[in-house]
């Protein structure tokens, strides 16, 4: 289930602090009031957990992992490493 992340439209509140964060299943309806103030919220958009590489792929890592490497041998020629 995604954890979406709420905040309040206007003002603040000490039962939720002004903003929330809520597991929901993707097929529920987003949010329009908290649950425990019962303001009116909106979704906020955060940034999305994505893998870090902490070194650049090689051609042999390539390789290892099962692609088939190309090398660019003239205009609009590929030729197989």
């Amino acid at each position: 289930m995604p954890i979406y992340e709420y905040e309040l439209v206007d003002g603040d509140c000490r039962a939720c602090g002004g903003s929330f964060e809520l597991r929901r299943p993707l097929s529920r309806p987003p949010l329009t009031h908290c649950p425990l103030c019962k303001k009116a919220v909106r979704k906020v958009i955060s940034g999305a957990n994505s893998p870090r590489i902490t070194k650049p792929l090689s051609v042999s890592d390539a390789k290892k992992a099962g692609f088939t490497v190309y090398e660019k041998r003239d205009k609009g020629v590929y030729e197989k490493q």
